[in-house]
């Protein structure tokens, strides 16, 4: 891939977002002539996705198989204080690994390693001098600092552990919530890839986006033992501090950063606004633009935007439940808030994380005492309508 090349589209960034574009115009819209361009010359950098079978179609679920590493058709469980239950929605968990792996092969000749330092709807300029131009151009390299949206934090340090016995775990833990919470809402997530092997996953829903490693790492070395876990060898470590959208100002948000470039993935909004997930939205993203009718700037701009603002209309009732999560319950009492959400049908929760709640989930979630004080509670329904919900 070369500057001289006649591209129609360049794909700014090699996450999850761009990839699934890339991986789906390579299967369905072969003619398109596109590039990616990621600073550290592979696909999806150094993570691990997961979603529920819920989350995504019978058919993207088929086609993202290549790099899906691990599947637990058994379910998921969850610990809280008062409450543990198994939920039996199937999991599924994507790796970087796996994604470079099954992108390589079909597109790897379309992978530029280098430094990104200007973008327009047309043009991407690296730290090198070179100019790539095409017809249009997407950025998703990631959220930047968005001060026109109102955000609490997901941040996280996971560490994937051999151990020297089997840990006995069949399924995953989403959320272990038994453990001290440390001044906010702390969990620890498990994935079982094999006997002796488990992702221990420290994750909080904290006020700013500090990631304290060393704490963390002490902490996972501290819940091991407290498994009676003997770690033989920690195989690899990832970190991740994701938003998690309270309110904001979409208009500004859209006018901010590079003027008329398209955006997708973190950097367009577009994730689950209570959980961070995000590849249920990478994965409809990829399809909406391998179905566009014109890969300009400006009709790529139109398109993504466009998509971005009805997502965040629809997912109002979540920034809400965020709101009460993160200003109406206190930081350490916020695990009371999810094992009261863990108590409801397994539909319920199954439509939750899909983005996909009704209006009937939505009243059996708001209904009863809520696990917050009252008073604040009631406050943040009166500020924003949500507590009309029928």
């Amino acid at each position: 891939m070369s500057a001289d090349d006649d591209l129609d589209l360049i794909l700014v960034g090699g996450g999850l977002a761009n990839s699934l574009i890339a991986w789906r115009l390579h299967v369905t819209r072969p003619e398109v002539r596109f590039a990616v361009v990621e600073r550290e010359g592979r696909f999806g950098g150094r993570h691990t996705w997961s979603f529920f079978d819920g989350d995504v179609s019978e058919a993207d679920r088929a086609w993202l198989a290549p790099a899906v590493a691990h599947r637990w058709e058994e379910g998921y469980d969850v610990h809280f204080p008062n409450r543990s239950r198994t939920l039996r929605t199937p999991y599924n968990s994507l790796t970087s690994d796996r994604l470079d792996a099954a992108l390589r092969p079909l597109i790897g000749d379309r992978l530029v390693t280098g430094e990104v330092v200007a973008v327009t709807p047309a043009s991407v300029q690296l730290s090198d001098q070179r100019v790539l131009t095409a017809r249009g151009v997407i950025d998703a390299r990631g959220p930047g600092p968005s001060p026109e949206l109102q955000l609490g934090w997901q941040v996280f340090l996971g560490q994937v552990l051999r151990l020297e016995q089997a840990h006995g775990l069949t399924r995953p833990t989403i959320m272990d919530a038994t453990v001290a919470q440390h001044g906010a809402y702390r969990f620890v997530y498990l994935l079982p890839f094999d006997e002796t092997t488990v992702l221990v996953e420290d994750t909080y829903y904290a006020d700013g986006p500090g990631l304290d490693r060393p704490a963390i790492r002490d902490r996972i070395a501290a819940y091991a033992v407290s498994r009676g876990w003997k770690v033989a060898e920690i195989v690899e470590e990832e970190e991740g501090v994701l938003p998690i959208a309270l309110d904001g100002d979409m208009d500004a948000f859209w006018a901010s950063g590079a003027e008329g470039v398209a955006r997708a993935g973190l950097s367009a909004a577009l994730f689950h606004p209570t959980t961070g997930y995000s590849l249920p939205d990478a994965v409809d993203t990829s399809r909406r633009v391998a179905e566009a009718a014109s890969f300009e700037g400006e009709a790529l701009r139109r398109l993504l935007e466009g998509h971005s603002r009805r997502v965040w209309r629809e997912r109002g009732f979540y920034r809400l439940l965020d709101r009460m999560l993160f200003r109406a319950a206190e930081p350490g009492e916020r695990w009371r808030v999810l094992e009261r959400f863990y108590g409801l049908s397994e539909g319920v929760v199954r439509r939750f994380y899909a983005g996909r709640s009704t209006a009937l989930d939505k009243a059996r979630i708001l209904a009863g005492k809520p696990p917050v004080p009252i008073g604040k509670a009631m406050r943040e329904l009166r500020e924003t309508g949500e507590g009309q919900t029928p």
